[in-house]
Protein backbone atom coordinates (compact mmCIF):
# COMPACT_ATOMS: atom_id res chain seq x y z
CA UNK A 1 0.00 0.00 0.00
CA UNK A 2 2.88 2.03 0.77
CA UNK A 3 4.79 1.61 -2.34
CA UNK A 4 1.39 2.41 -4.48
CA UNK A 5 0.77 5.40 -2.75
CA UNK A 6 4.62 6.67 -3.58
CA UNK A 7 3.78 5.82 -7.09
CA UNK A 8 0.87 7.66 -7.11
CA UNK A 9 3.27 10.72 -5.73
CA UNK A 10 6.13 10.88 -7.77
CA UNK A 11 4.36 11.75 -11.31
CA UNK A 12 2.96 14.95 -9.55
CA UNK A 13 6.11 15.96 -8.14
CA UNK A 14 7.65 15.63 -11.73
CA UNK A 15 4.68 17.16 -13.10
CA UNK A 16 5.52 19.98 -10.46
CA UNK A 17 9.32 20.19 -11.45
CA UNK A 18 8.27 20.01 -14.94
CA UNK A 19 6.18 23.15 -14.85
CA UNK A 20 8.92 24.99 -12.38
CA UNK A 21 11.34 24.67 -15.20
CA UNK A 22 9.38 25.77 -18.12
CA UNK A 23 8.73 28.97 -15.88
CA UNK A 24 11.96 29.54 -15.19
CA UNK A 25 12.65 29.07 -18.86
CA UNK A 26 10.54 31.31 -20.15
CA UNK A 27 11.32 33.93 -17.24
CA UNK A 28 15.21 33.89 -18.55
CA UNK A 29 13.79 33.87 -22.09
CA UNK A 30 11.58 36.79 -21.38
CA UNK A 31 14.34 39.26 -19.37
CA UNK A 32 17.04 38.15 -21.83
CA UNK A 33 15.00 39.16 -24.75
CA UNK A 34 13.74 42.04 -23.28
CA UNK A 35 17.22 43.35 -22.39
CA UNK A 36 18.09 42.98 -25.95
CA UNK A 37 15.99 44.73 -27.36
CA UNK A 38 16.12 47.80 -25.58
CA UNK A 39 20.10 47.61 -25.75
CA UNK A 40 19.18 47.42 -29.45
CA UNK A 41 16.53 50.52 -29.31
CA UNK A 42 19.66 52.62 -27.18
CA UNK A 43 21.80 51.87 -29.85
CA UNK A 44 19.44 52.87 -32.67
CA UNK A 45 18.36 55.91 -30.72
CA UNK A 46 21.76 57.19 -30.28
CA UNK A 47 23.00 56.73 -33.80
CA UNK A 48 19.65 58.87 -35.06
CA UNK A 49 20.99 61.51 -31.98
CA UNK A 50 24.08 61.79 -33.82
CA UNK A 51 23.10 61.69 -37.13
CA UNK A 52 20.61 64.43 -36.85
CA UNK A 53 23.27 66.37 -34.69
CA UNK A 54 25.68 66.13 -37.93
CA UNK A 55 28.24 64.89 -35.12
CA UNK A 56 27.23 68.87 -33.64
CA UNK A 57 27.28 70.71 -36.86
CA UNK A 58 23.58 71.42 -35.74
CA UNK A 59 25.27 72.76 -32.57
CA UNK A 60 27.39 75.34 -34.22
CA UNK A 61 24.07 76.69 -36.26
CA UNK A 62 22.08 76.55 -33.09
CA UNK A 63 25.31 79.02 -31.32
CA UNK A 64 25.02 81.20 -34.41
CA UNK A 65 21.62 81.75 -33.93
CA UNK A 66 21.90 82.23 -30.38
CA UNK A 67 24.95 85.00 -31.09
CA UNK A 68 22.91 86.89 -34.07
CA UNK A 69 19.46 87.17 -31.65
CA UNK A 70 21.23 87.91 -28.29
CA UNK A 71 23.05 90.54 -30.34
CA UNK A 72 19.94 91.86 -32.10
CA UNK A 73 17.98 91.91 -28.79
CA UNK A 74 20.32 94.19 -27.21
CA UNK A 75 21.30 96.84 -29.87
CA UNK A 76 17.51 97.04 -29.75
CA UNK A 77 16.93 97.64 -25.99
CA UNK A 78 16.05 101.42 -25.40
CA UNK A 79 17.65 100.88 -22.24
CA UNK A 80 21.24 100.20 -23.51
CA UNK A 81 21.16 102.54 -26.11
CA UNK A 82 23.67 104.78 -24.31
CA UNK A 83 25.99 102.30 -22.85
CA UNK A 84 29.51 102.07 -24.17
CA UNK A 85 30.19 99.75 -26.79
CA UNK A 86 32.90 97.73 -24.54
CA UNK A 87 30.33 97.49 -22.12
CA UNK A 88 28.02 96.24 -24.86
CA UNK A 89 30.01 94.01 -25.98
CA UNK A 90 30.47 92.81 -22.55
CA UNK A 91 26.73 91.55 -21.66
CA UNK A 92 26.50 90.30 -25.05
CA UNK A 93 29.11 87.74 -24.31
CA UNK A 94 28.18 87.28 -20.77
CA UNK A 95 24.29 86.70 -22.26
CA UNK A 96 25.62 84.53 -25.03
CA UNK A 97 27.50 82.49 -22.32
CA UNK A 98 24.15 82.11 -19.95
CA UNK A 99 22.35 80.87 -23.18
CA UNK A 100 24.51 77.92 -24.39
CA UNK A 101 24.67 77.34 -20.89
CA UNK A 102 21.34 76.99 -20.37
CA UNK A 103 20.84 74.55 -23.55
CA UNK A 104 23.76 72.64 -22.35
CA UNK A 105 26.12 74.04 -25.15
CA UNK A 106 29.14 75.09 -23.34
CA UNK A 107 29.50 70.97 -22.76
CA UNK A 108 31.44 68.92 -25.10
CA UNK A 109 29.36 67.42 -27.58
CA UNK A 110 30.14 63.89 -26.62
CA UNK A 111 28.65 64.71 -23.05
CA UNK A 112 25.67 66.38 -24.66
CA UNK A 113 24.51 63.54 -27.18
CA UNK A 114 24.73 60.77 -23.69
CA UNK A 115 22.69 63.67 -22.09
CA UNK A 116 20.15 63.84 -24.79
CA UNK A 117 20.09 59.81 -25.37
CA UNK A 118 18.98 59.52 -21.75
CA UNK A 119 16.27 61.99 -22.07
CA UNK A 120 15.43 60.55 -25.20
CA UNK A 121 15.22 57.08 -23.78
CA UNK A 122 13.00 58.24 -20.83
CA UNK A 123 10.42 60.12 -22.90
CA UNK A 124 11.92 63.75 -21.28
CA UNK A 125 11.88 65.89 -24.86
CA UNK A 126 11.80 68.86 -23.92
CA UNK A 127 10.74 71.97 -26.46
CA UNK A 128 11.61 72.12 -29.71
CA UNK A 129 13.67 74.48 -31.55
CA UNK A 130 11.98 75.50 -34.17
CA UNK A 131 8.65 73.95 -34.40
CA UNK A 132 4.77 74.85 -32.89
CA UNK A 133 2.19 72.58 -32.19
CA UNK A 134 -1.24 73.53 -33.49
CA UNK A 135 -2.16 74.77 -30.05
CA UNK A 136 1.26 76.69 -30.48
CA UNK A 137 3.37 74.96 -27.84
CA UNK A 138 6.97 74.13 -28.40
CA UNK A 139 6.82 70.67 -26.21
CA UNK A 140 7.60 67.47 -28.29
CA UNK A 141 5.43 65.40 -27.00
CA UNK A 142 2.24 67.80 -27.72
CA UNK A 143 4.04 68.22 -31.55
CA UNK A 144 4.09 64.57 -31.64
CA UNK A 145 0.52 63.63 -30.31
CA UNK A 146 -1.17 66.49 -31.80
CA UNK A 147 -0.22 65.12 -35.60
CA UNK A 148 -0.12 61.60 -34.87
CA UNK A 149 -4.07 61.00 -34.93
CA UNK A 150 -4.42 62.06 -38.58
CA UNK A 151 -1.24 59.95 -39.45
CA UNK A 152 -3.11 56.95 -38.14
CA UNK A 153 -6.46 57.73 -39.69
CA UNK A 154 -5.09 57.94 -43.20
CA UNK A 155 -2.52 55.40 -42.92
CA UNK A 156 -4.66 53.12 -40.69
CA UNK A 157 -7.22 53.08 -43.32
CA UNK A 158 -5.10 52.35 -46.38
CA UNK A 159 -2.76 50.28 -45.03
CA UNK A 160 -5.50 47.58 -43.45
CA UNK A 161 -7.63 48.14 -46.57
CA UNK A 162 -4.48 47.05 -48.11
CA UNK A 163 -3.82 43.93 -46.02
CA UNK A 164 -7.30 42.49 -46.51
CA UNK A 165 -7.62 43.09 -49.99
CA UNK A 166 -4.47 41.88 -51.06
CA UNK A 167 -5.01 38.60 -48.88
CA UNK A 168 -7.99 37.48 -50.13
CA UNK A 169 -7.88 38.71 -54.13
CA UNK A 170 -3.79 36.52 -53.51
CA UNK A 171 -5.91 33.55 -52.13
CA UNK A 172 -9.00 33.53 -55.16
CA UNK A 173 -6.22 34.09 -57.05
CA UNK A 174 -4.01 31.22 -56.26
CA UNK A 175 -7.23 29.03 -56.53
CA UNK A 176 -7.47 30.30 -60.58
CA UNK A 177 -3.61 30.21 -61.50
CA UNK A 178 -3.30 31.30 -65.19
CA UNK A 179 -6.25 32.73 -65.30
CA UNK A 180 -6.70 36.42 -67.26
CA UNK A 181 -6.73 37.98 -64.13
CA UNK A 182 -3.75 36.31 -62.58
CA UNK A 183 -2.13 37.08 -65.62
CA UNK A 184 -3.04 40.62 -65.50
CA UNK A 185 -1.66 41.11 -61.68
CA UNK A 186 1.21 39.28 -62.49
CA UNK A 187 2.01 41.71 -65.62
CA UNK A 188 0.95 44.97 -63.59
CA UNK A 189 2.87 44.26 -60.87
CA UNK A 190 6.13 46.20 -61.41
CA UNK A 191 4.14 49.59 -61.22
CA UNK A 192 4.35 48.88 -57.46
CA UNK A 193 7.95 50.10 -58.04
CA UNK A 194 6.93 53.85 -58.00
CA UNK A 195 5.79 55.25 -54.34
CA UNK A 196 2.48 56.63 -53.42
CA UNK A 197 3.17 59.95 -53.72
CA UNK A 198 3.66 59.80 -57.57
CA UNK A 199 0.77 58.41 -58.47
CA UNK A 200 -0.79 60.95 -55.82
CA UNK A 201 0.61 63.71 -57.80
CA UNK A 202 -1.19 62.24 -61.02
CA UNK A 203 -4.48 61.30 -59.02
CA UNK A 204 -4.43 65.31 -57.72
CA UNK A 205 -4.07 66.67 -61.65
CA UNK A 206 -6.87 64.19 -62.99
CA UNK A 207 -9.49 64.41 -60.20
CA UNK A 208 -8.88 67.94 -58.01
CA UNK A 209 -7.41 70.06 -60.97
CA UNK A 210 -9.14 68.80 -64.16
CA UNK A 211 -12.41 67.23 -63.10
CA UNK A 212 -12.64 69.12 -59.93
CA UNK A 213 -14.43 66.39 -58.19
CA UNK A 214 -12.41 66.35 -55.35
CA UNK A 215 -10.23 68.66 -52.81
CA UNK A 216 -6.30 68.88 -53.86
CA UNK A 217 -5.26 68.11 -50.32
CA UNK A 218 -5.59 68.97 -46.27
CA UNK A 219 -7.83 66.82 -44.31
CA UNK A 220 -10.72 69.26 -43.97
CA UNK A 221 -12.16 72.04 -45.46
CA UNK A 222 -11.32 75.46 -44.35
CA UNK A 223 -12.45 76.62 -42.51
CA UNK A 224 -13.61 73.30 -41.02
CA UNK A 225 -17.49 72.29 -40.71
CA UNK A 226 -19.48 72.99 -37.30
CA UNK A 227 -21.73 69.79 -37.84
CA UNK A 228 -19.96 66.82 -36.79
CA UNK A 229 -21.75 64.96 -39.92
CA UNK A 230 -20.65 67.61 -42.16
CA UNK A 231 -17.03 67.43 -40.64
CA UNK A 232 -16.84 63.75 -41.37
CA UNK A 233 -17.68 63.88 -45.08
CA UNK A 234 -15.28 66.54 -45.15
CA UNK A 235 -12.55 63.79 -44.10
CA UNK A 236 -13.94 61.12 -45.75
CA UNK A 237 -13.58 63.32 -49.40
CA UNK A 238 -10.12 64.48 -48.61
CA UNK A 239 -9.32 60.83 -47.77
CA UNK A 240 -10.17 58.91 -50.89
CA UNK A 241 -7.05 60.48 -53.62
CA UNK A 242 -4.29 59.50 -51.00
CA UNK A 243 -5.91 56.62 -49.71
CA UNK A 244 -6.37 55.53 -53.24
CA UNK A 245 -2.57 56.56 -53.95
CA UNK A 246 -1.47 53.84 -51.56
CA UNK A 247 -3.57 51.46 -53.01
CA UNK A 248 -2.88 52.36 -56.23
CA UNK A 249 1.19 51.93 -55.54
CA UNK A 250 1.31 48.80 -53.71
CA UNK A 251 -2.03 46.39 -54.22
CA UNK A 252 -0.14 44.65 -57.09
CA UNK A 253 2.92 43.51 -56.04
CA UNK A 254 1.40 42.81 -52.66
CA UNK A 255 -1.30 40.34 -54.31
CA UNK A 256 1.16 39.13 -56.52
CA UNK A 257 3.68 38.13 -53.31
CA UNK A 258 1.34 36.85 -51.05
CA UNK A 259 -0.20 34.75 -54.21
CA UNK A 260 3.32 33.63 -54.79
CA UNK A 261 3.03 32.27 -51.24
CA UNK A 262 -0.15 31.12 -51.69
CA UNK A 263 0.67 28.59 -53.94
CA UNK A 264 4.06 27.27 -52.67
CA UNK A 265 2.08 26.07 -49.74
CA UNK A 266 -1.26 24.64 -51.62
CA UNK A 267 1.77 22.30 -53.82
CA UNK A 268 2.91 20.74 -50.57
CA UNK A 269 2.07 17.09 -50.50
CA UNK A 270 -0.38 17.33 -47.29
CA UNK A 271 -2.98 19.49 -49.65
CA UNK A 272 -2.39 17.80 -52.06
CA UNK A 273 -3.24 14.22 -49.98
CA UNK A 274 -6.05 16.52 -48.45
CA UNK A 275 -7.79 16.88 -51.79
CA UNK A 276 -7.42 13.82 -52.77
CA UNK A 277 -9.45 12.69 -49.67
CA UNK A 278 -12.23 14.99 -50.62
CA UNK A 279 -12.51 17.78 -48.58
CA UNK A 280 -14.12 20.96 -49.89
CA UNK A 281 -11.61 23.88 -51.01
CA UNK A 282 -12.67 26.08 -48.08
CA UNK A 283 -11.73 23.55 -45.44
CA UNK A 284 -8.69 22.93 -47.09
CA UNK A 285 -7.44 26.46 -47.55
CA UNK A 286 -8.56 27.67 -44.02
CA UNK A 287 -6.90 24.27 -42.36
CA UNK A 288 -4.23 23.26 -44.60
CA UNK A 289 -2.76 26.64 -46.59
CA UNK A 290 -3.91 29.67 -43.92
CA UNK A 291 -3.05 27.98 -40.81
CA UNK A 292 0.43 27.06 -41.69
CA UNK A 293 1.24 30.82 -43.19
CA UNK A 294 -0.25 32.01 -40.40
CA UNK A 295 3.21 33.20 -38.52
CA UNK A 296 3.91 34.87 -41.88
CA UNK A 297 0.54 36.60 -42.22
CA UNK A 298 0.50 37.72 -38.21
CA UNK A 299 3.96 39.25 -38.91
CA UNK A 300 3.07 40.93 -41.84
CA UNK A 301 0.09 42.29 -40.31
CA UNK A 302 1.91 43.74 -37.08
CA UNK A 303 4.80 45.61 -39.06
CA UNK A 304 2.12 47.11 -41.08
CA UNK A 305 0.26 48.47 -37.90
CA UNK A 306 3.81 49.73 -36.60
CA UNK A 307 4.29 51.70 -40.25
CA UNK A 308 1.26 53.51 -39.61
CA UNK A 309 2.59 55.70 -36.78
CA UNK A 310 5.72 56.84 -39.24
CA UNK A 311 3.86 58.07 -41.94
CA UNK A 312 5.82 58.95 -45.38
CA UNK A 313 7.32 62.34 -45.44
CA UNK A 314 7.23 62.91 -48.82
CA UNK A 315 3.50 61.56 -48.94
CA UNK A 316 2.14 63.76 -46.71
CA UNK A 317 3.66 66.82 -48.08
CA UNK A 318 2.25 65.88 -51.58
CA UNK A 319 -1.07 65.93 -49.70
CA UNK A 320 -0.67 68.47 -47.20
CA UNK A 321 -1.50 65.86 -44.87
CA UNK A 322 -0.78 67.36 -41.25
CA UNK A 323 0.26 63.92 -39.85
CA UNK A 324 3.69 62.96 -38.17
CA UNK A 325 5.41 62.16 -41.65
CA UNK A 326 4.97 65.99 -42.69
CA UNK A 327 6.23 67.12 -39.40
CA UNK A 328 9.16 64.72 -39.60
CA UNK A 329 10.15 66.34 -43.05
CA UNK A 330 9.59 69.89 -41.86
CA UNK A 331 11.65 68.95 -38.66
CA UNK A 332 14.53 67.60 -40.97
CA UNK A 333 14.44 71.32 -42.73
CA UNK A 334 14.36 73.19 -39.86
CA UNK A 335 17.43 70.73 -38.02
CA UNK A 336 15.02 70.30 -35.65
CA UNK A 337 16.92 67.44 -33.93
CA UNK A 338 14.43 67.50 -30.60
CA UNK A 339 11.72 66.31 -33.09
CA UNK A 340 13.49 64.09 -35.25
CA UNK A 341 14.65 62.28 -32.10
CA UNK A 342 11.43 62.07 -30.26
CA UNK A 343 10.00 60.71 -33.66
CA UNK A 344 12.46 57.56 -33.81
CA UNK A 345 12.42 56.72 -29.63
CA UNK A 346 8.12 56.32 -30.15
CA UNK A 347 8.95 54.23 -33.28
CA UNK A 348 11.68 52.07 -32.01
CA UNK A 349 9.80 51.48 -28.65
CA UNK A 350 7.02 50.30 -31.13
CA UNK A 351 8.88 47.93 -32.68
CA UNK A 352 10.83 46.55 -30.28
CA UNK A 353 7.53 45.58 -28.78
CA UNK A 354 6.14 44.12 -31.70
CA UNK A 355 8.99 41.66 -32.10
CA UNK A 356 8.97 40.77 -28.62
CA UNK A 357 4.89 40.18 -28.59
CA UNK A 358 5.50 38.39 -31.63
CA UNK A 359 7.69 36.25 -30.31
CA UNK A 360 4.83 35.24 -27.61
CA UNK A 361 2.61 35.07 -30.45
CA UNK A 362 4.94 32.52 -32.45
CA UNK A 363 5.04 30.24 -29.66
CA UNK A 364 0.62 30.36 -29.64
CA UNK A 365 0.15 29.75 -33.19
CA UNK A 366 2.82 27.75 -33.89
CA UNK A 367 3.24 24.62 -32.33
CA UNK A 368 7.03 23.91 -34.43
CA UNK A 369 7.92 26.84 -32.56
CA UNK A 370 9.84 26.21 -28.82
CA UNK A 371 11.08 28.68 -26.34
CA UNK A 372 15.14 28.60 -26.14
CA UNK A 373 16.06 26.21 -23.61
CA UNK A 374 13.10 23.47 -24.02
CA UNK A 375 13.42 20.10 -24.82
CA UNK A 376 14.50 19.67 -28.26
CA UNK A 377 13.24 23.27 -29.46
CA UNK A 378 15.38 26.08 -30.79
Amino acid sequence: MAQSTAALETPSAETAGGTTSTLARVTKYTLVRGVTLFITVMIGVYLTVLIANMGGYVDEIRRGEIRERVSIAVMNDPALRNLPGEEKRKLIEERIRLEEKRLGLDQPFLVRSFRFLRNAITLQLGRAQYMTSDSGSRQVRLIILERLPPTLLLFGTSNLLLFFISLAVALNLSRRYGSLLDRIFVALSPTSAAPGWFYGIFLILIFAALLRWLPFGGMVDAPPPEAPLDYGRSVLEHMVLPVFAILLSAIFVSVYSWRTFFLIYSSEDYVEMARAKGLPDRLIERRYILRPTLPTIITSFALTLITLWTGAPIFETVFNWPGLGRTLFQAIGLFDTAVIVGSTVIFAYLLAVTVFLLDIIYALVDPRVRIEGSGGGS
